[in-house]
C-alpha cells in the first residue's frame, strides 16, 4: 500500500531541515552520463553538483557512491571537487542499499529523511529509494538530478517510487527548504552565491535584484 498520504508525509515535520537530512549520490559516472536521455546532461550535472554544494554549505552529511569505478568511470570531477576528502564507496552492488557500507554510513548520521539522486533513475536511484522507504526512511528522490535512459524511463520510475511512499522533489526545492528563511544570514550569503552559479533562470533574476538593490543603495548614498 502507498504511503504517500501518510501523516509523515504531512505538516512541518514532512519539510527537510539542515538537521534532520542525510544526502545519498549514486553513479554519476561518465558510463551512466552517455546512456542518460531523459533529460540534457548538462542539466543533471549542473543540478547535482548544485545540490553538493548546498549540502556543504547547510553541513547536510553527504555520502558519495559509485558502481564499478575501473569501468563505468570514476565520478564526475566537478561533483568530486565539491568533497575533495571524500572516496566515495564504490560498489559491485546494483541496488545501492544492499551494500552495507551505504547503509551503515546512512546509518552513522543518526537521520531519517533521505535525499537521493543517482542516474539512472530507473534503476540506480529507483531501487534503494524503494528498500530504504521500506525501511522507514522518508526518501526524498531529486528527480532533476537524476535521470534515466529514456524519458518514459525515468517517468515510470518516479510513478513506480510514488506508490512505494517516495517523495519527488527538485533540487531547488531540497535547498529552499533547508534555508527556509532568508533572515538566516548565516548560510543566505553562501547560498546565494550557488543559486547564482547554478540556479539557471532564477540565478539570472537573483542577480538583477542583486543590481537593483546595489544601485539603491548607491543612489541613497
Amino acid at each position: 500500500m502507498s504511503t504517500a498520504h501518510s501523516p509523515s508525509h504531512r505538516g512541518l515535520d514532512a519539510l527537510l531541515t539542515p538537521q534532520n537530512s542525510v544526502v545519498l549520490l549514486i553513479d554519476h559516472q561518465p558510463y551512466q552520463f552517455a546512456n542518460l536521455h531523459s533529460h540534457e546532461p548538462t542539466m543533471v550535472l549542473n543540478n547535482v553538483i548544485g545540490l553538493a554544494k548546498a549540502a556543504k554549505v547547510f553541513k547536510v552529511p553527504t555520502i558519495l557512491s559509485t558502481v564499478l569505478e575501473e569501468r563505468g568511470g570514476y565520478l564526475v570531477k566537478g561533483l568530486q571537487d565539491v568533497f575533495p576528502e571524500q572516496k566515495p564507496i564504490d560498489r559491485t552492488f546494483i541496488n545501492t542499499w544492499e551494500d552495507g557500507r551505504v547503509v551503515d554510513a546512512v546509518k552513522k548520521t543518526d537521520r531519517k529523511k533521505l535525499v537521493i539522486a543517482a542516474l539512472w533513475t530507473e534503476i540506480c536511484l529507483a531501487m534503494p529509494a524503494i528498500q530504504a522507504a521500506g525501511e522507514g526512511y522518508d526518501v526524498y528522490a531529486v528527480t532533476d538530478a537524476s535521470g534515466g535512459v529514456t524519458r518514459e524511463a525515468h517517468e515510470m520510475a518516479v510513478r513506480r517510487m510514488l506508490l512505494a511512499g517516495v517523495t519527488p522533489i527538485t533540487w531547488m526545492a531540497v535547498i529552499a527548504e533547508w534555508q527556509r528563511d532568508w533572515a538566516r544570514e548565516a548560510s543566505a550569503a553562501e547560498l546565494s552565491a550557488v543559486i547564482g552559479e547554478h540556479g539557471g533562470g532564477s540565478a539570472v533574476a537573483f542577480a538583477w535584484e542583486m543590481q537593483l538593490l546595489a544601485s539603491r543603495a548607491g543612489k541613497g548614498a
